[in-house]
């Protein structure tokens, strides 16, 4: 449930204060059902999971029934930044909470996110050497040529994710993409967001799920 919990608590941090439905259709704009292990239908199991873990809190709308609206706690506020950093300094995660934590990566103080990505570019090429000290290609070890094609895919994958995270390394410190603290209303500032696809009420209706 990681990316999901770190998704969820990204986008409540960033409107400030939102429902269920608006969580999902703000994540579905983004595609996540393309690239993340997240099922729509997970994301208000997510929500109350997180309110009953004391990292939102939960509060129902009087004139609104059947609505509840989430919030932040300083628990969760801690919860995220411990997940998205954790998400971009580890290779060895699943892809999904790599691109989860991308998606989310604006909410970094530029040096945070900088110091996140050296840490995962070093684990990235401290793999890569220890791969390239493997016996491989075909037949090493008396193995049937064709399981070479296991060694050369492995080599050529950690070749791409260091040359890529190399790069996002480069452009992030430069000052690509504007990050937490540069601007009042950047995307990465808690409660600055507009939403991408923000429902209106008449498609939330009166007792939207949550």
């Amino acid at each position: 449930m990681s990316a999901t919990r770190l998704l969820v608590l990204g986008v409540v941090r960033g409107f400030g204060s939102t429902h269920g439905y608006r969580v999902r259709a703000e994540l579905l704009s983004w595609g996540i059902d393309d690239w993340a292990n997240v099922k729509p239908g997970s994301i208000y199991h997510a929500l109350r999971q997180l309110a009953k873990a004391g990292l939102l809190a939960a509060s129902e709308i009087a004139d609104w029934p059947g609505r509840v609206d989430y919030s932040m706690t300083p628990e969760g506020d801690k919860e995220f930044f411990r997940l998205l950093v954790d998400a971009l300094e580890r290779p060895e995660h699943r892809a999904d909470m790599l691109s989860a934590g991308l998606a989310l990566m604006p909410a970094l103080s530029r040096d945070r996110a900088v110091s996140a990505l050296s840490t995962r570019l070093a684990v990235l090429e401290s793999q890569r050497a220890a791969l390239r000290k493997e016996p491989g290609g075909a037949g090493a070890g008396g193995l049937p040529p064709h399981l070479g094609e296991l060694w050369t895919m492995r080599t050529r994958y950690a070749d791409l994710s260091v040359e890529w995270t190399r790069d996002l390394l480069e452009r992030v410190t430069a000052g690509e993409y504007e990050m937490a603290g540069e601007h009042e209303r950047a995307f990465g500032m808690a409660g600055a967001w507009r939403s991408f696809a923000e429902p209106s009420d008449e498609l939330t209706g009166l007792r939207t799920p949550h």
